[in-house]
């Protein structure tokens, strides 16, 4: 497995407050820390962090059900 120990930077910084923030998803945050999913999903584990998935508002889901909902028809 590929370590995440590496120096702090503005990116990553950026990329695992946005992450939190629910302003990125999983992927395109690691993308933005310039490390792959699972780096990225470790790193956020050893500093605290639980991955998230899925809505995380009600609004969220219910817009996820309406697009499953327009897709069964």
């Amino acid at each position: 497995m590929a370590s995440t120990s590496r120096e702090p930077t503005d990116e990553l910084a950026t990329a695992v407050g946005q992450y939190v923030l629910g302003e990125l998803s999983l992927a395109r945050a690691a993308e933005e820390a310039g490390m792959s999913r699972w780096e990225f999903e470790e790193l956020l584990e050893d500093a605290g962090f639980t991955s998230l998935y899925g809505p995380r508002t009600d609004d969220e889901l219910q817009r996820e059900l309406d697009v499953a909902r327009d897709r069964d028809e």
